[in-house]
């Protein structure tokens, strides 16, 4: 073969991406294509800052690709319009790419494949969906079973990863989109994009922090966690990679807490690989409750309540806090979306998939999978989903998993010359009390717009469905 293209979707690396390795052995010239399709840039679910640190990426991974000899290829418009004028400009006789499981990406690879030769090759997973099944045949839609299944399958090792290519032959004099062009004015991100800030935030948090994870990763205040999900959401790391990585650290802990902690890192891993499968085998989670009872709920839907909830300003400071942190820098500690998305459903009666779209506009590491999965998870409504007589309280979690509020003061500034004690609950602190500090309620920050031991029992009665 002597031309093929690599149609980069979710996979901006070089390494252990095996969609590129496939085009790489298989023609001596390869075009890396990036496509910039109309559908996401007009999508609802799009937000700023997750496409500034894309278009970061694809700006990284072009300097990469220029490094080998190559450069990164970017055209704008419908993919099979793109990709046939591609192929009888270049004469490519194959397409490889990653596979993508999101509904919209099943659609249009479906409509592609069946005139054009695309080669669907590797996954953003470990484990594509339809390799971990019961005896049956039929998907797990319960975590731990799933996982034991997962594991019980032939581990990936270190030397399946595989290595970069030392040199990219692509034609000459294609025409191409700036990939500066990209990324003036867009939001500013907080996370630093591409492959190489991905392998080392990977080696530092193997090195350093995964020993602690089972209990620093609840810690809001805490880098106790990896901060690998921007990068993983679009492949700039693979999920070989990281797994190998969790393996290892299972492997080489110093005792049996560490082994511990790493082992609830690779679990962490495995639950994005399980909402995959979810949305794989269950596509009409991404529009509805995965559990039926669910689906006509009367939420009340207080437009009022959802834009204070939006904007950090419900009046509890762990909510808050957590909201400004997802405004101002597109993450949010994962502790913290399950405090605000149960106070969002449960405490406020707003239809989760308000909240589901409002991350994913926010997000720069929205994931379609794992943010439904998440948002069902808290919500109650999905598969192996918490409970719905479990509703977070604001105030106990923020103390356990705050207790010094440094959290809070860092996100909420308004609040900071309150003590340890009254910063979780400030309405609690007396008027005068609030007028010598210089914060009062109702002026320099919201009263509560809900009394939490209410909302919780209106929302057991709400959930518990005959």
């Amino acid at each position: 073969m002597q031309t093929a293209i690599w149609w980069i979707r979710r996979d901006l690396r070089l390494t252990d991406n095996q969609a590129l390795t496939a085009a790489y052995k298989a023609a001596s010239m390869v075009i890396p294509l990036f496509i910039i399709d109309p559908i996401f840039e007009q999508s609802n679910y799009v937000g700023s800052k997750r496409q500034a640190f894309l278009w970061e990426g694809l700006q990284v991974l072009h300097q990469a690709l220029c490094a080998l000899g190559s450069r990164l290829i970017i055209r704008r418009g419908v993919p099979e319009e793109v990709l046939v004028k591609l192929m009888r400009e270049t004469g490519a006789e194959a397409i490889f790419a990653e596979e993508d499981y999101s509904n919209l990406a099943r659609r249009r690879d479906g409509r592609i494949v069946k005139t054009l030769p695309l080669k669907l090759v590797g996954a953003p997973c470990v484990r594509p969906p339809g390799t971990v099944v019961k005896a049956d045949g039929t998907p797990y839609t319960v975590f731990t079973p799933f996982s034991r299944a997962w594991k019980a399958q032939l581990l990936p090792a270190q030397t399946d990863i595989l290595c970069a290519p030392t040199q990219i032959n692509t034609p000459a004099n294609l025409s191409t989109e700036l990939v500066s062009n990209l990324v003036q004015g867009e939001a500013a991100v907080s996370f630093p994009a591409g492959e190489q800030t991905a392998q080392k935030r990977l080696q530092y948090f193997v090195q350093t922090s995964i020993a602690d994870y089972a209990d620093a990763r609840n810690y809001v205040a805490q880098a106790g966690t990896a901060h690998l999900s921007p990068y993983l959401r679009f492949g700039m790391l693979s999920a070989r990679q990281a797994v190998v990585a969790a393996l290892r650290a299972c492997e080489t802990a110093a005792d049996a807490p560490q082994q511990k902690s790493a082992e609830t890192w690779l679990n962490e891993l495995i639950w994005r690989e399980f909402f995959i499968h979810i949305l794989y085998h269950f596509p009409f989670v991404a529009e509805m409750s995965f559990r039926e009872r669910y689906r006509n709920l009367a939420w009340r839907n207080n437009v009022e309540a959802f834009d204070q909830w939006c904007n950090g300003r419900t009046g509890y400071p762990i909510i808050d806090a957590a909201m400004r942190q997802l405004s101002q820098t597109g993450w949010m500690h994962n502790r913290a979306r399950m405090l605000v998305a149960s106070f969002l459903v449960k405490d406020l009666l707003i239809d989760w998939r308000w909240g589901e779209r409002w991350f994913m506009q926010n997000l720069i590491d929205g994931d379609p999978a794992a943010n439904n999965g998440g948002w069902q998870w808290a919500a109650g409504t999905g598969t192996d989903a918490a409970p719905y007589f479990r509703v977070f309280n604001p105030i106990t979690q923020s103390q356990k998993f705050d207790p010094a509020g440094k959290y809070i003061r860092q996100w909420l500034p308004e609040l900071a010359a309150l003590d340890n004690k009254q910063i979780h609950a400030p309405w609690r602190v007396p008027l005068l009390d609030q007028y010598r500090i210089g914060c009062v309620i109702g002026r320099d920050y919201p009263a509560p717009i809900v009394d939490h031991k209410l909302a919780r029992q209106r929302a057991l009665d709400f959930f518990k469905l005959p």
